[in-house]
């Protein structure tokens, strides 16, 4: 059985950007992790780390590009938080450029967060 290959377009870049109160776009890391492909967020979070460090080292301010904002989500009976980022058009530059390139969808993330 020869599994169905999906067509990535950069409608679900846009489909998963959000708008700030002042007007400024941003995504989700968790919503990013899922149109990149990545069923874990370890191995997601380990890219985001790489995209940071890049960040870093090119003398931008982290928090500016990497906001770390908490979600509350539902565990069984009880919630928990867990990690999330409000990223910029730049952060996630950064992460497509860290991410594997070998993967369809990675490589045009790299060519629409660029533009």
């Amino acid at each position: 059985m020869v599994k169905e290959i999906e067509k990535y377009t950069e409608n679900m870049f846009e489909d998963i950007k959000h708008i700030s109160e002042n007007g400024e776009e941003y995504w989700e890391a968790r919503e990013l992790q899922k149109v990149l492909g990545y069923s874990q967020w370890r191995r997601f979070n380990e890219t985001i780390d790489r995209a940071m460090i890049a960040c870093k080292l090119s003398e931008y301010e982290v928090s500016n590009h990497f906001a770390d904002v908490g979600k509350i989500v539902k565990a069984g009976a009880t919630t928990k938080k867990i990690r999330d980022y409000h990223l910029s058009r730049y952060a996630c530059y950064l992460i497509a450029q860290n991410g594997d390139s070998r993967k369809e969808v990675i490589a045009l993330a790299q060519t629409y967060f660029a533009i």
